[in-house]
């Protein structure tokens, strides 16, 4: 744990955790460099630390100096670790980059409480078959942290993922809306069951929940504004033509989602990039806002 993160946390002032994943396979190279470290600006421009989390050197790293983020973004070894990964990347000293479920998890351990990311994963679409779902369900279902987030990408199967989050229990509202957002899209079709109109009532409801002794996290689902959303018929066109490649492909597992995000941003010019981009923008400085307001309450 960076000094920073740790003087924070001892101090009862705002944290914000960060994934690496996003760094490491979620943007291209170069530019993800550059956009780790604006992510980073943005938590601390609304007055939270930034904590991004990554397996390096056989230790958990809570908080990212420069050198640190550097590598994540250029090293090509860095593997994607989830939780069930998290104890053979350590134990082997292998370069790892925290998934939304691995994350949340070291965050939950290390005291956390808010945790921004771009969308969750979640039930796919042949789950019927495939027994397909992402391990960020299951750790949600177990872990009492605050994600903000847009949703879940847009590639999965959303209704189900819905269904899934009320099964498990975990927490959901809509920031200053009423419909889920759709990740590259301000809605993805759904409604959410609660709506919160400000950072203050989510930190209120995030207290209430310790009262409660809620073990699961409550996710903040908070939408792109209409005029910074991909374009809905380009999104709907490039779906189907990606999932009609990935069926040909024979493409399969966790390597699904990668296929199908490099897919938007080949064939939308990298206008889905771009939204992506201002999505965890958008999710990183809601989620300080959060954090802030949090740590603003009577204890």
């Amino acid at each position: 744990m960076t000094p920073e993160v740790a003087d924070a946390l001892a101090s009862s002032d705002p944290v914000v955790a960060l994934e690496s994943t996003i760094i490491s396979h979620g943007l291209p190279r170069p530019d993800n460099l550059r956009i780790a470290r604006e992510i980073e600006a943005t938590v601390r421009d609304a007055g939270a630390v930034p904590a991004t989390i990554a397996v390096l050197h056989g230790a958990v790293q809570i908080g990212l100096d420069d050198e640190a983020i550097a590598e994540i973004a250029g090293n090509p070894e860095v593997a994607k670790v989830s939780v069930r990964d998290l104890a053979i990347a350590l134990a082997r000293h292998l370069p790892g980059a925290t998934t939304v479920a691995s994350t949340a998890y070291l965050a939950g351990l290390a005291g956390i409480r808010v945790f921004a990311t771009g969308g969750l994963g979640g039930v796919h679409r042949d789950a019927a078959e495939s027994y397909d779902e992402s391990a960020d369900l299951f750790t949600l279902a177990e872990t009492p942290v605050t994600v903000v987030c847009a949703g879940v990408k847009s590639i999965l199967d959303v209704p189900a993922t819905l269904e899934r989050l009320e099964t498990l229990s975990v927490g959901l509202v809509g920031y200053r809306t009423d419909r889920f957002p759709g990740f590259y899209r301000t809605d993805s079709g759904q409604p959410v069951p609660w709506r919160a109109n400000s950072p203050e009532e989510v930190a209120e409801i995030m207290e209430m929940r310790n009262q409660l002794a809620q073990r699961q996290a409550l996710v903040v689902a908070n939408p792109l504004a209409e005029h910074e959303q991909l374009d809905p018929r380009l999104h709907d066109r490039v779906l189907a033509d990606g999932l009609a490649e990935l069926t040909a492909a024979g493409v399969r597992g966790k390597d699904v989602t990668p296929f199908l995000l490099g897919y938007f941003h080949e064939h939308t010019g990298g206008a889905s990039l771009a939204a992506n981009v201002r999505l965890v923008r958008g999710n990183a400085a809601l989620a300080a806002r959060i954090a802030v307001a949090y740590a603003a309450l009577p204890r």
